[in-house]
């Protein structure tokens, strides 16, 4: 797997007079700097995050999609293997692994100095019972099974207390970038077996894990607090015991607030943050941004409910949006467009797509013509047989202002067209009223992953994230072929495939690649990045 570039900000003096972000390579996960003289053992640090949803029982990364909980969680979470900058795997609770040569059977050799916060020793049963748990139907798992293979997941056994095989029925390829992620981490075996069904409520008593902090208070919407857990010894790349003792995560959904608490002193670090929130720091504030591994923030069609079961509709839908200036207006320039599903540093990006569909109104307003909408009614929207062009958007809650205009560009785009879109931002509870049926047209999101893999989730038949409710023999061949192939050159290729067929059949409108944005006040040291531009807090200190 190639590295993964980082697009890095310019501390807040120079972005003034910088008008893109600029590019640095990175030999593993970044670091702030190497200064640790006066560093306080003691200190504590006030991290401001998003975090808006976790409060809906979303505290659990085993059964949660959503990026807050894997970032938050990882405090407590340890996982088998570590992913290198470079894409390579460390050990991590595991010492080593071996790989069958029918690439069915992944054998981990564990660590045998590990302990749960709880005191419960971590050995070949807890893997088991976690990965038992993540596959049990009463967990309610989505992601995190889609990771263990889904349909190809056979079983965990334990060889010894020492040694655990995880089995597949055909060659799974992206199982260790998989076993590197919160997603697989591992819960004390104990919390499993008696309170298993409140991890995901959250809690001190249940959110136990082997990781470097121990949570030891959290209040639902408000904040969750993290103590140094003094035993750890076992990190990836040789991490210790956190330089810090406290670790106090905010839950703040506005991003204007979260910039002013980093900006004002009251938080050291603030993470996704958008570039116009960015203007507000001050000049003594360290800004950081890695472009996001993934699935771009993309519009999803449902094909299967309403007007874009029609492909020249879906077509004329994407050609009717200027999405350059959009994306420059709403980002200032610092978020590159999409052209893909795939992001640009996504293994099996397919570069040659760059360029192929530009905005385009005529065509647009042609390949409506020829789909039978060539009436128009008193407030210029097109027509046929009498109803109108009309496609209904559902957003989930909290919706950010850079989407709010962007939906708007949108809509004044397809307005120009003769097209209707209606937009309802729902509450959780709502939304997924009508996501579960497919009762919408078009919905929204993007999706971070280091593994191409995730467009099988996206595009298979059976996805559980599958919004354009995409059925096609050929696709699902393809997402299976790229689950047994092992070759890096060969896989890419698979994908590659995939995200041509999307560009013809436009199932998923890509329109812009993000990048997770951190703020970093200077007195914060040695603060480090996974591949989703996560925050890391093994090596992390705070002066004075």
């Amino acid at each position: 797997m190639p590295s993964l570039p980082v697009r890095r900000l310019l501390p807040l003096a120079a972005l003034a007079a910088a008008s893109a972000l600029v590019l640095s390579a990175c030999a593993g996960p970044a670091s702030d700097s190497g200064a640790k003289s006066g560093a306080n053992p003691d200190a504590e640090i006030t991290w401001a995050i998003e975090g808006a949803n976790l409060s809906n029982g979303k505290m659990d990364p085993q059964s949660s999609q959503l990026d807050s909980t894997a970032m938050v969680q990882r405090q407590v979470l340890d996982s088998l293997v570590y992913q290198e900058a470079d894409g390579t795997f460390s050990p991590w609770l595991a010492k080593s692994w071996k790989v069958s040569d029918d690439g069915k059977i992944y054998t981990f050799t564990l660590r045998d100095d590990v302990t749960f916060t709880d005191g419960t020793v971590f050995d070949a049963a807890a893997v088991k019972a976690n990965f038992d748990r993540i596959v049990d139907p009463k967990t309610e798992s989505a992601q995190a099974a889609a990771m263990l293979g889904g349909d190809l997941y056979a079983g965990t056994k334990v060889i010894d207390p020492h040694t655990v095989e995880v089995d597949f029925t055909k060659p799974y390829a992206p199982f260790l970038q998989a076993a590197s992620t919160t997603q697989l981490g591992f819960w004390s075996p104990k919390v499993i077996k008696s309170a298993g069904d409140q991890i995901k409520a959250g809690g001190p008593d249940v959110n136990v894990g082997t990781g470097p902090f121990t949570m030891t208070s959290y209040t639902a919407n408000q904040e969750i607090v993290y103590t140094r857990n003094d035993d750890y010894a076992w990190g990836p790349d040789g991490a210790k015991a956190p330089k810090v003792k406290t670790l106090r995560v905010e839950l703040l959904p506005e991003a204007s607030v979260r910039a002013g608490v980093v900006g004002s002193g009251e938080a050291q670090i603030a993470s996704n943050l958008p570039p116009s929130a960015v203007k507000t720091l001050g000049k003594d504030i360290t800004v950081t941004a890695k472009e996001y591994p993934g699935l771009p923030y993309s519009l999803f069609l449902n094909e299967k409910y309403g007007v874009f079961a029609d492909q020249n509709v879906r077509h004329a839908f994407e050609l009717s949006i200027d999405v350059d200036a959009a994306v420059k207006q709403i980002f200032f320039g610092q978020f590159p467009r999409a052209w893909s599903i795939l992001g640009p540093t996504t293994p099996g990006y397919d570069a040659s797509l760059e360029g192929t569909w530009t905005f385009d109104p005529e065509k647009a307003n042609q390949l409506l013509d020829e789909a039978g909408w060539t009436t128009r009614d008193s407030d210029g929207y097109r027509t046929k047989d009498g109803t109108r062009l009309s496609a209904r958007w559902i957003a989930w809650t909290p919706v950010s202002d850079e989407h709010t205009a962007m939906a708007n560009a949108i809509q004044s785009d397809l307005k120009k067209v003769g097209f209707e879109i209606k937009r309802e931002t729902l509450e959780p509870a709502a939304y997924n009223e009508q996501y579960g049926p497919r009762t919408y047209d078009i919905t929204d999101w993007d999706f971070s992953g280091v593994d191409p893999d995730l467009l099988r989730s996206h595009l298979g038949t059976d996805g559980f994230q599958n919004a354009s409710v995409v059925s096609d023999p050929a696709v699902d061949k393809l997402l299976q072929d790229g689950l047994s192939t092992t070759d890096p050159a060969a896989r890419a290729k698979i994908y590659q495939q995939v995200q041509q067929w999307n560009a013809e059949n436009v199932a998923i409108v890509p329109l812009y690649v993000s990048s997770a944005i951190t703020a970093t006040s200077k007195d914060v040291k040695d603060l480090t990045y996974d591949l989703y531009g996560r925050p890391l807090f093994y090596t992390v200190s705070l002066a004075g």
